[in-house]
Formats: structure tokens, C-alpha cells, sequence
């Protein structure tokens, strides 16, 4: 009980200071000062010209990482949404063909970079947006200099993973290519070095945040990572397959449907005790699908939801998680209550005839990702939720493409800050994998406080995957994160909000620290974050997973052609 006082302690001053009026607003203040120590109109200008950019000979200034540009062009502020500031857009690709784009500030710049994941399987360069820093000044002045890749494949689909080159380039070293490459492009171009590195991502991106937390722990000094597929493997095989094979349960039609996910959300909410639309601790609640079970005879209606026998046998197992023979977990993870409205177009079909996002991401997987040779008539009912199948999948697999090493400690020892983050009615990838990674953290770095000292994980209710759904989903984790990285100042809390189309505020929350959750203590507004304060989750606290897998320390980390054959070392078992 020691190390949860020490940790409550981290987030008491958080909920005194929301009382008292503060907002998020004093952080951006405090960041923006930290960051530019002064204008950002002006900053450290340019030491050449952006045209000049794509003659520069820099073959030798990164061994062993040979690239070219392939253009470099003045950007107006008009056209960058990252914020209002000119840009050299810099293009180039990194061999054999990681494509990036690099977005270095004409003004404004305060000698820092800013690394952006990308979604899905990626295939595509996106430096146009931040997941987590809306509001951010800094970032909308200029004073980050941005770039992102697309992980060595065009589009999102499998294929590339056909080639070993291109499917390490994906699992692991795409990102510190480009950190490599954009470092240098950066002291070219302003005649002085980043002084401070930043990571941001979500989902895929997430997973790329981690994967260089854990595997080059000096690229960086502040990553954000958010609902991050670091568990890559076993979420793209079995827990969507697992979702997939419950939904179309064996093998027939779409037991649920998107007209049944407003009605049984509702009575989610209801049998959960949520009473301001959003479930704050999903983990605490057990509601049984069966408490709403057709009587015999009954039909459901919109006015009388019931529930059908296999429809309750579908939800029990969404609800569960994928399991093997034996009952164990064959993914750290499983959909939480309160997430229902989110599960349209992945969990659930938009149409009778229609594919889920589950069924594709199994679909690319187990054809073109986990085999040696290609199975293109493979599809999500061919996975089988065994032991065997397990150990079948993943040894070959989950050293490449999965980032789930919970010894951190060089990360520390460089000084790095993680910022972890993950929505509790994520859709596609279950927030209690995030949890489980947290909690492995924190047992091989020395408990709760040690661990806080340099990485806090916050959990937002209500909301959906990298964004949306019922909960206030809008935050800036990125000036928390500048703070910290500079100042030393560690998040107590981060500040989400519900944003409307007109850019008005209509709600505020704050959310704390990992195992605290954000309770309405005081009676006060329930979209107004001065109403809320810190309150320990028992089920988070004390979150246990009967797991087949493990987060290990040590594992696949180099791979390269040798003598004609791609050779990947391992580390220590």
C-alpha cells in the first residue's frame, strides 16, 4: 500500500489546483515559455535556403543509412495544418524505400524536432497532425521542426511483409532511420543541432513510440504514446480474430448489429451504474449480458431490448477476451463495457453483407505477416484458440513486430519521459493491454513511484480508439510532455475536453495518473473539470490477467542481410 499512497500523492496537487479554476491553459503558458524562452515569431532562423536543401551531400553524414531527397519546396502557413508558420517541406526516401517528409519552420523554430507515428499498417507519409498536443502552442508556432514516413510500403496492405527487409523496416527500424536522417537535415539546415527530440503516436503510431522507448532508448527524450499496438502479434491474429469468429458466430450471420449498439450501450450504462453517459471505471463493472436475455416467446423491440441466446453468448466473449483451451488469454486484453456506440465498422458489420476492420486486419496478417511464405486463402475463421496455435504464431513473430519489452531502464538512464495514454471504449485495440504493459513496467522498474518518475499512463473514459466517442477526447499531452522533458515538471494530470464543431468547449475532464480515476466528488457540473478529483480503482489497481504470453526482456532487436540471408540476433531470453 506504500507505493499507491506514493502515487496518490503525485495526483493530489492536480485535483486541488482543477478546484481552485486552474486549466490546461496555465500549462500551454508555462510549455510554450519553456520552449521558446521568448518570441516564437522569430526563433533560430535558417542557416540556408530551402532550396538548398535538396543539393546538400549528406551520403556520409549517417552511416550506414543511405537516403536521398527528392525535393524541397517552400510550404506557405496557409497550407500547413500543422499550424500557422512557412515551412521548407523537405521529401526524400530512406533505403530501400522509406518515403518521408520532413517540415522544418522558416520562423519560430526553438531548436527542437517532433517525430510522428502513423496508423493502421501505414503506407503512407502523415506530417500533417499531432494525435496529442491539440492546443499546443509551440507546435502552432513553429517550434518544432516535423517529420514522419510511411515505414518503407505504400498503402496500408500487407504485402510488404512478403519481403524481410521491408518487414523489419516496418517491425522496428523504420523509425530510427528517420530520426537518424531528420537530425541531420535539421543541423544542416539551421547550422545547430535539435536540442530536445520528441516522439508522438497512436495506435500503429503508439506502437512505433514504444518500440523506440524499448529498442533505441537515446533517439528521444519525450514519447507520447497512445492506445499503442505494441502487443502487434497476438492483437492482429488472435484478439481480432477472437471478435470476428463472436460476432459471425460459428460462421453465420452478424449476431449483432449497429441497430442493437444504441439500445444495448444504454443498457451497458444502466447495469454499470453510469449516470453521465460514460462509464468512468469500466474495469469495476461485471454486467452480465444474460441479465438482459429474451424471456421465452419475448421479441426485442427498441422500447423492450432483450437480448438472444447467441447474442449474449457473442458479448460474453467480446466482453472475455480470446482464450485457449484452458482458459487462458491468448491476448493481454478485451473489449471493455461502455464501448458498444464505437464498435460500428470493426467489431460489428455497417451492413448485413459487410467486412469488419477486425476481419481485414486478421485477413493481412495471417496471409502475408506471420508465415514464411504467403497463404492468401487464409481468413479469421482459420485461427485456432489454442496452445499450439499460439506458440505456432507468435515465437517465429513477436520479437520482429512486437514492442513489448517492459524493461525500460536505459530509457530512464538516457532520461527519457513517456507519456502513455489510451481511450477506455477503444474499439479496436482493448485498453487493458495498455494496462498490462503499464503494469509490467512498473514491476521491472522498481514499483509505482519509481516507474512514475519517468512514465505515467492516463486512461480516458468514453473514449474511442485515437479519439471520439462519448468521453472528452480532445487533450495536449505534448506541452505536458515539453514541461516535463524540460522543466521536470511530471504530469499530475492531463486535461481532455469535448470540442464541437464550432471549436466551443462544451465539457472538461481531467484524467489522472494509472490506477486513478477521475470521480465527480463534489457534486459540481459533470461536464466541468473542478468537479472532479482523484479516486484509486481497486480493479485497476489490482488488475491480474491469466495470460499464455508474457512481457519479457530481451528480444529480437538487429536484423540484417547476411551472406544472402536475413539474419535477426536475439537478445537475452
Amino acid at each position: 500500500m506504500a507505493t499507491l499512497a506514493a502515487a496518490l500523492a503525485l495526483v493530489t496537487g492536480a485535483s486541488i489546483a482543477l478546484a481552485n479554476g486552474a486549466t490546461d491553459s496555465t500549462q500551454t503558458t508555462t510549455a510554450a515559455t519553456a520552449v521558446t524562452a521568448g518570441d516564437t515569431t522569430s526563433g533560430i532562423a535558417p542557416a540556408m535556403s530551402c532550396a538548398g536543401v535538396s543539393a546538400l551531400d549528406l551520403a556520409s553524414s549517417v552511416p550506414g543509412v543511405p537516403f536521398e531527397f527528392t525535393s524541397a519546396a517552400v510550404m506557405s502557413a496557409d497550407d500547413n495544418t500543422l499550424g500557422d508558420w512557412a515551412a521548407c517541406d523537405v521529401k526524400g526516401v530512406i533505403a530501400p524505400q522509406i518515403h518521408f517528409e520532413l517540415r522544418l519552420p522558416q520562423t519560430g523554430w526553438q531548436g527542437n524536432y517532433l517525430q510522428v507515428g502513423c496508423g493502421g499498417l501505414c503506407g503512407n507519409v502523415n506530417v500533417g497532425s499531432a494525435p496529442a498536443s491539440s492546443g499546443c502552442v509551440p507546435l502552432t508556432d513553429g517550434a518544432f521542426a516535423v517529420a514522419s514516413s510511411d515505414e518503407g510500403h505504400y498503402q496500408g496492405g500487407g504485402l510488404f511483409s512478403t519481403d524481410p527487409t521491408l518487414r523489419a523496416d516496418f517491425g522496428y527500424k523504420s523509425d530510427h532511420l528517420l530520426a537518424q536522417v531528420a537530425k541531420v537535415i535539421v543541423q544542416k539546415y539551421y547550422g545547430q543541432a535539435a536540442e530536445h527530440s520528441y516522439f508522438d503516436g497512436c495506435s500503429q503510431g503508439g506502437h512505433q513510440a514504444l518500440t523506440e522507448a524499448q529498442r533505441y532508448p537515446t533517439d528521444f527524450d519525450g514519447i507520447i504514446a497512445g492506445a499503442p499496438a505494441n502487443n502487434f502479434t497476438a492483437l492482429n491474429t488472435f484478439s481480432h480474430a477472437w471478435t470476428a469468429q463472436s460476432v459471425f458466430l460459428n460462421g453465420g450471420p452478424a449476431t449483432i448489429t449497429t441497430a442493437d449498439l444504441t439500445p444495448l450501450h444504454n443498457a451497458v450504462l444502466k447495469g454499470c451504474g453510469a449516470t453521465d453517459g460514460v462509464i468512468v471505471d469500466p474495469l469495476s463493472c461485471t454486467w452480465d449480458p444474460a441479465s438482459i436475455k429474451c424471456s421465452t416467446g419475448q421479441t426485442s423491440t427498441a422500447s423492450d431490448f432483450c437480448l438472444t441466446a447467441d447474442q449474449v453468448t457473442t458479448l460474453r466473449r467480446i466482453y472475455s477476451g480470446p482464450t485457449d483451451e484452458h482458459g487462458k488469454l491468448l491476448y493481454p486484453g478485451y473489449q471493455l463495457r461502455g464501448s458498444e456506440l464505437n464498435w460500428a465498422g470493426i467489431i460489428i458489420p455497417t451492413t448485413a453483407t459487410g467486412t469488419t476492420g477486425d476481419m481485414n486486419f486478421v485477413r493481412e496478417t495471417i496471409r502475408y505477416q506471420v508465415f514464411d511464405s504467403p497463404q492468401p486463402a487464409l481468413t479469421y475463421k482459420d485461427v485456432k484458440f489454442t496452445a499450439a496455435y499460439f506458440k505456432k504464431i507468435m515465437q517465429p513473430n513477436e520479437g520482429m513486430y512486437d514492442a513489448t519489452d517492459p524493461d525500460l531502464t536505459a530509457f530512464k538512464k538516457a532520461g527519457g519521459k513517456l507519456i502513455l495514454w489510451h481511450g477506455l471504449g477503444d474499439q479496436h485495440i482493448p485498453a487493458v493491454g495498455t494496462m498490462a504493459y503499464y503494469n509490467a513496467v512498473e514491476k521491472v522498474m522498481g514499483g509505482s513511484a519509481k516507474t512514475a518518475d519517468f512514465a505515467r499512463l492516463f486512461l480516458l473514459p468514453g473514449v474511442a480508439h485515437c479519439g471520439g466517442g462519448q468521453g472528452p477526447a480532445t487533450f495536449d499531452a505534448l506541452t505536458a510532455m515539453v514541461d516535463w522533458v524540460t522543466e521536470g515538471k511530471a504530469p499530475a494530470s492531463l486535461l481532455t475536453k469535448t470540442v464541437d464543431s464550432s471549436g466551443k468547449v462544451t465539457a472538461s475532464r481531467p484524467t489522472y495518473p494509472f490506477p486513478y480515476t477521475a470521480q465527480n466528488t463534489t457534486g459540481g457540473p459533470a461536464d466541468e473539470a473542478g468537479s472532479y478529483t482523484p479516486v484509486l480503482s481497486k480493479a485497476e489497481a489490482n488488475l491480474t490477467l491469466d495470460w499464455l504470453g508474457s512481457f519479457r526482456s530481451g528480444y529480437e532487436t538487429v536484423g540484417n542481410w547476411v551472406h544472402g540471408e536475413w539474419v535477426v540476433s536475439k537478445g537475452k531470453a
